[in-house]
């Protein structure tokens, strides 16, 4: 892939504009770059630049499943910390370190339940129930 193709693609996910992109990279006209641009979003070799380039940025940025279980983990053993306001007098407040409250606790406990299905209600259904088959199909004579 071509270093103006890539520098297209950086833009494109930076601005979310096509034709903004490709105006920048290639110094052309609007009517150029709207065309180009579109043409350029096409090209199978940019698009999975942009899609790794995507996932890449995701994966830095978003929380993945092991990492919110294992906050909620910490959180449910009192292994974290908050930060509180607490007062020094005078009107003045300081930041200190508190243990994260019970309920909170309580939540995260919840929450990897739900996870787990932890908290399934077992219901026992029994019966016994008559089927009737009707013939309701009228006989052609």
């Amino acid at each position: 892939m071509r270093d103006k193709h890539k520098q297209f693609a950086d833009l494109y996910i930076e601005l979310g504009n096509a034709t903004e992109a490709y105006q920048r990279v290639y110094k052309c006209q609007r009517m150029t770059a709207d065309a180009n641009g579109t043409k350029l979003l096409g090209n199978a070799r940019i698009k999975e630049y942009i899609a790794e380039r995507v996932a890449k940025k995701d994966k830095e940025v978003i929380a993945g499943q092991d990492e919110v279980l294992q906050y909620l983990t910490k959180v449910m053993r009192g292994e974290t910390t908050e930060k509180v306001l607490v007062g020094a007098g005078k009107g003045y407040q300081e930041q200190e370190d508190m243990e994260v409250s019970a309920k909170d606790r309580i939540k995260a406990a919840e929450l990897l339940g739900k996870r787990y299905t932890l908290w399934t209600d077992a219901k026992k259904l029994e019966g016994n129930l008559g089927v009737t088959i009707l013939d309701d199909i009228a006989d052609e004579d």
